[in-house]
């Protein structure tokens, strides 16, 4: 490709504004249906992650209509499993905090020792956030909907209060059946649609426009799968470390810890609340409170030990080539374009447009090297 050396004329400058005002255009008009297309968004992203399950109980049964509901029935299926078997224990660990924080609020000898082990102001700060009322009320109930209530409440206050009435909590239900349709119908004809959406590019564009999407849907989806695994085997470790130590909410910790490695290095976060809960640990036990902090620091470096040895190198592989600046570059610059999106994406994306850039020169190269031939 050979580089556009066209001056620029009045012509060639009102074309570019046009286009420019059309991009705006599209988001715009994005933006001002966001409402009604979030749903189909999630269906379609739910939709793209279960096809491969779809098109695998396909080639046992032979017809799509089965394969849909049958992936749908063993999807709801594993994760009402999980449910039954996580929640359990996640009310039993709340529950336990909560009588641990009760017994710091009070004048008990874990208050006394508390006094005596940490700093004054630290103390202070500590028994201060453990008296609040709604930190009592929310590790005081031993219910799971009164536990997820009240997060919700505290995550998503806007939302919450729009599924409190009767009138909005019907169309969230609603809402829950058209995103269901959207998935039933777009498993129904993934492969129409994915074909499909082609034709609609105008045939100048549609090379370009087909190749780095197929280009971009490759990165995430090998990104993705391995980094899910890496974050989903490091989270089991953490969580095992953890309730091995005797951390209070150890098993909650370590699936948020396992969480963060979604985003690389973002796990250092999970030292904060992990040595919160270590010191808690060693004042209800009467252990010492440098050998909580010692073992619960060896588990972070453990797990960190067996991720970087084995499980990113393994499922990983070359994945990206990023060395470990270029990582932390990256998640600073999309982090600070897109937020908390820009970190979660920011590998793959950095991963293709140094791609691309490659391209770029190699298609320059032979260019140049004619031009000066001449």
């Amino acid at each position: 490709m050979a580089l556009n050396h066209r001056p620029y004329t009045f012509d060639r400058v009102v074309r570019a504004l046009i286009s420019m005002g059309f991009l705006w255009g599209i988001i715009w008009l994005l933006n001002y249906l966001s409402d009604a297309l979030i749903p189909f968004a999630v269906a379609l992203l739910l939709a793209y992650m279960m096809n491969p399950l779809v098109s695998w109980v396909q080639k046992r049964i032979k017809n799509r209509l089965a394969a849909v509901l049958i992936s749908l029935l063993i999807v709801f299926f594993v994760l009402g499993a999980m449910a039954a078997v996580i929640i359990p224990i996640v009310v039993s660990e709340i529950s336990h905090m909560g009588r641990l924080l009760s017994r710091l609020v009070n004048d008990t000898d874990l208050a006394r020792r508390a006094d005596q082990l940490l700093p004054r102001d630290i103390w202070e700060a500590v028994k201060t956030a453990a008296g609040r009322p709604e930190i009592q009320d929310f590790f005081r109930t031993d219910n799971f909907w009164k536990i997820f209530e009240a997060v919700s409440r505290r995550l998503l206050p806007g939302v919450w209060g729009l599924i409190t009435g009767t009138a909005s909590f019907l169309l969230g239900i609603i809402g829950l059946g058209v995103v269901a349709l959207y998935v039933v119908f777009l498993l129904l004809d993934y492969e129409k649609v994915s074909a499909g959406w082609k034709e609609l590019i105008p045939p100048n564009y549609r090379e370009a426009v087909t190749g780095f999407v197929a280009d971009f849907e490759s990165a995430m989806s090998r990104y993705f799968r391995g980094q899910t695994a890496v974050a989903f085997m490091c989270g089991i470790l953490f969580s095992v470390g953890f309730v091995w130590v005797g951390l209070p909410l150890g098993m909650l910790l370590g699936m948020f810890v396992g969480l963060l490695n979604m985003v690389p290095y973002l796990q250092i976060i999970g030292f904060v609340p992990a040595f919160v809960l270590a010191v808690i640990h060693a004042l209800e036990s009467n252990t010492d409170i440098w050998l909580v902090l010692g073992t619960t620091t060896a588990v972070f470096g453990v797990v960190q030990l067996i991720q970087d040895a084995i499980l990113v190198p393994r499922i990983m592989g070359r994945v990206t080539g990023l060395n470990p600046a270029m990582i932390m570059l990256s998640l600073s610059i999309w982090g600070k374009l897109l937020g908390l999106l820009g970190l979660i994406i920011a590998l793959p994306l950095t991963y293709l447009l140094l791609v691309y850039y490659r391209r770029f020169l190699a298609s320059v190269k032979p260019a140049s090297a004619s031009s000066i031939d001449t």
